[in-house]
């Protein structure tokens, strides 16, 4: 399988200072946002969500390595279907919505800072493509795991006085 017309269009940037938007999806970046929610969750003693902050990201890098052996797809030598980088950082990303709680502010910040590390991805390592099933996969996995914690935005917390 190879490129689509979409993912021909982002490839024209290739080598272009877009690439610098990898920054969204380095490790680096998202290890220490990884370790900032990990760290208010065990502060606050939600011990359901410290779980998910841990258990997600394994499982996103499991499955996206998985997904890439099922699907085959190539890009310069390498399996490049789901995107891991993309997963990692949404499910990341995922997970401090669930520890830090979904305001505007916080879900506006997350979605601009996913679609800049697709963009990043699309005009590197990966086709565009790879990125949005790096999205797909890991929205997946990140509403699994506010589902097994319970969490429910419509649900809000009742003060102790109010039942």
């Amino acid at each position: 399988m190879g490129s689509t017309a979409v993912d021909d269009w982002f490839q024209q940037a290739h080598g272009s200072w877009l690439g610098r938007l990898l920054f969204f999806t380095d490790q680096r970046t998202i290890s220490v946002i990884l370790v900032g929610a990990l760290a208010l969750a065990v502060y606050r003693r939600q011990w359901p969500l410290v779980a998910a902050v841990v258990v997600s990201p394994v499982a996103a890098i499991w499955l996206s390595r998985l997904f890439k052996e099922m699907f085959g797809r190539q890009k310069g030598g390498g399996l490049a279907y789901p995107s891991g980088h993309t997963t990692l950082m949404v499910v990341v990303l995922g997970m401090v919505l669930l520890v830090v709680g979904a305001q505007l502010y916080v879900v506006a910040v997350a979605v601009v800072w996913v679609l800049l590390g697709m963009v990043g991805q699309a005009v590197t390592y990966h086709y565009f493509t790879d990125a949005v099933g790096g999205l797909l996969l890991g929205s997946v996995i990140a509403c699994l795991a506010a589902a097994l914690v319970g969490w429910n935005r419509r649900s809000p917390r009742r003060h102790p006085r109010f039942p």
